[in-house]
Order: C-alpha cells, then structure tokens, then sequence
C-alpha cells in the first residue's frame, strides 16, 4: 500500500511540475496576437479538454506503439496527465489574466511603470489570488484521477487494495485506500486555505 501511495505522490508531482509551465506557455499563445500561436493554442486546449483523460492514456499506451512510438508505462502516466491538466490550467490562467481591469495598466503607464514591472509587481499578485481557488479544485481532482493508472497496470493505491480485497474477501482495504484520499486532500485543502488568508489582502 505504501509502495502504491509513493506511485500515486510521484505522478502528482510530475504532472504539477510538467503541467503548470506548460500551461502558462499555451496561455500566452492563447492570448497572443500572433494568429497562428492562438489557432495551436486553440486545437490544443479542444483536443485536451474535450477529451477523457482515460482515452487519453488508452490512446498513448496502445496507439501510439502502432506508429512506432513507445513509452514505459510511467512515462505514459506522466505524458497523459501533464498534457491533460495543463490544458485546464492554461484555462484558468487566462481566465485570471482577462480578469484583471485594463484600468489598472492605464493607471500603472501613468505612473511610469514599465509593463514588466506592471506585470509582476501589480498584475500578478491580482491574478494568482484570482485563480487559487480554482487552481486548488484541480490540484484535488488531481489527486483523485491518479487512480485512472490502473488501466496502464501501475499498482496505484486503489489497484494494490482491489487486489487485496479480492484476495482476502474484505472491505478494509478499499476503505484504508479511501482514508488515504481523503488525508491527502484534507492537507493540500489546508494548504490552499492557508494561501488563501495569506493573499485575503486583496478582497
């Protein structure tokens, strides 16, 4: 169960760090002016977002080999659940950019802040507070769709406690994998709070 929960905390890890880059770069090609960048951008979060993350994984693992492409099981989690969720990511970032008044650029030029300095010092701080919230709704479902793997054969928590059940005919197991979820959103639900009252300046 340990080994299965060091799988599931790894997966998580990878796709945040791989996801949240990469969705800030479609996020500037959606928002770009560049008509071909914002097209790609387009296609991408479409073909990602109207998607399951199952057929997405089925399709790396058993399509792509007939084209010659091949991944390790791993990798194909990591690949699939990192372009998956940065397309949602780089939803949420533009959505917290166009959120922010164009006011306060006006009134940033006026002040004779240069827009790298407006961008960072003034127009940042704004949108990270804009979008932590939903941002922390992804991060839990996150945590919940790591269970998907098991269609890849990876022993994930929830594939090594089924096995379990089946063996020994009990419950237990399912219900220690369901504590288990639950204690590992109950900490990232405590630290988003946290964050929260922390940026509670700017209500």
């Amino acid at each position: 169960m340990l080994e299965g929960l060091k799988l599931v905390l790894i997966l998580f890890l990878f796709t945040l760090i791989v996801s949240i880059p990469l969705g800030t770069l479609i996020t500037l090609c959606r928002v770009s002016s560049l008509k071909y960048l914002n097209f790609l951008a387009k296609t991408y979060l479409l073909t990602f977002r109207g998607t399951p993350l199952l057929l997405q994984l089925i399709f790396i693992f058993y399509g792509l080999p007939l084209i010659g492409i091949v991944f390790d099981r791993f990798t194909v989690a990591i690949l699939a659940f990192s372009l998956n969720y940065s397309a949602y990511f780089a939803e949420i970032f533009r959505g917290g950019i166009n959120s922010i008044d164009k006011g306060q650029y006006e009134a940033c030029l006026m002040l004779g802040l240069d827009k790298k300095l407006t961008f960072i010092k003034i127009i940042i701080p704004q949108v990270f507070k804009t979008i932590l919230s939903p941002v922390s709704n992804e991060v839990i479902t996150l945590v919940k769709d790591t269970s998907l793997v098991y269609i890849l054969g990876l022993n994930d928590i929830l594939r090594v406690a089924q096995v379990n059940s089946n063996r020994t005919l009990s419950l237990i197991p399912l219900i220690e994998v369901g504590v288990l979820y639950l204690a590992l959103i109950f900490i990232l639900s405590s630290i988003f709070k946290t964050l929260e009252q922390k940026l509670s300046y700017y209500n």
